[in-house]
């Protein structure tokens, strides 16, 4: 069997470095809806038991240091969807999303609040034509505690945005999710020689309990 090379690839090339935490971070839980996490409801759904007490834990954490929760969401106009672009025609189930169904909404397992910032967006990532970059600049906001699905869709897209825009995405490894394992392992591989640092709950957490806002 031929050895995987990819380490030594990488390293050679310089893609083995981290961008480390900033000092004023935001949590972001993306697109955790019920279209995508509820299999026996949607076709564009994937199993995410594992992530969402994951997620959980860090929205409780982030809530107690004063850290500010944004999640995102896809919602469509309900006038066949014709603000979703191209992207509805290359993945035509997107459609199902419109504004008004249950499909939108964030899962009940995960513990929103009012206070919490939501992002309704209409592409892949958060920042695409929405105010999340502004927020964030306006708020002092240097660093992007990641989490949600799809890790090789929108967190990807996200984080891409993210570094692009100034912001250091550090993405939690147990708290992201795919509905491949294929897609989401390489994923995170690519994501953190690249666009960002794929950390574990147990280094973000550590990190969150030292922050104060």
């Amino acid at each position: 069997m031929e050895r995987d090379n990819t380490g030594d690839i990488y390293e050679k090339a310089g893609l083995t470095n981290q961008l480390g935490f900033g000092a004023t971070p935001a949590l972001l839980v993306i697109d955790m809806q019920i279209g995508f996490t509820s299999p026996e409801r949607s076709v564009l759904a994937g199993d995410f038991e594992k992530e969402i007490p994951v997620i959980n834990r860090l929205i409780a954490s982030a809530r107690r240091q004063g850290v500010p929760v944004i999640f995102t969401g896809i919602e469509f106009a309900s006038d066949k969807q014709t603000d979703g672009g191209l992207w509805v025609e290359k993945i035509p189930t997107l459609r199902q999303l419109t504004r008004g169904s249950d499909l939108v909404k964030i899962d009940p397992r995960l513990t929103i609040q009012p206070s919490d910032m939501m992002v309704v967006k209409q592409y892949a990532s958060a920042f695409f034509a929405t105010p999340l970059a502004s927020t964030l600049t306006a708020r002092g906001i240097d660093t992007l505690l990641v989490t949600g699905c799809t890790t090789s869709g929108c967190v990807r897209a996200t984080v891409v945005d993210a570094i692009s825009h100034g912001f250091r995405p550090i993405i939690v490894r147990e708290a992201v999710g795919d509905r491949a394992a294929g897609p989401h392992h390489a994923n995170l591989l690519d994501m953190d020689s690249k666009y960002g640092d794929v950390l574990s709950l147990d280094e973000v957490m550590a990190y969150l309990d030292k922050c104060q806002h």
